[in-house]
């Protein structure tokens, strides 16, 4: 609830921009699909823009029309991947499953460096 409160605040000073860092992380799978959900029937309504930082690449590909995968330290463009899946996105598509892939190999290196 507190979620779609801080949505709705935010969304009440009409932005033209909506910045959005890690919203759904704490929530549970069922709860975050749904905001996911109203996060998209709210954009596709009112067409703003929306800066969404996730970890979850499932969640950008969801999402997103452009992915930016970033460098870890320093933190720079790695690469933009661009998603042409139509919504409504299917998860088990060849398509999302292919961009899922390209990010992944993209941040793979990153994760490595990281464990070190």
């Amino acid at each position: 609830m507190k979620q779609r409160v801080g949505l709705a605040r935010a969304l009440a000073l009409e932005p033209e921009v909506l910045l959005m860092d890690e919203p759904f992380a704490a929530l549970d799978a069922q709860t975050r699909s749904l905001l996911q959900e109203e996060l998209l029937a709210i954009w596709q309504r009112d067409a703003k823009t929306v800066l969404f930082v996730t970890h979850s690449i499932p969640e950008a590909i969801f999402l997103a029309d452009r992915i930016v995968v970033m460098t870890s330290h320093p933190g720079r463009v790695k690469a933009v991947i661009d998603v042409v899946d139509p919504r409504p996105r299917d998860v088990t598509s060849a398509e999302f499953n292919r961009v899922q892939r390209a990010v992944m190999e993209l941040l793979r290196p990153e994760i490595q460096r990281a464990a070190r």
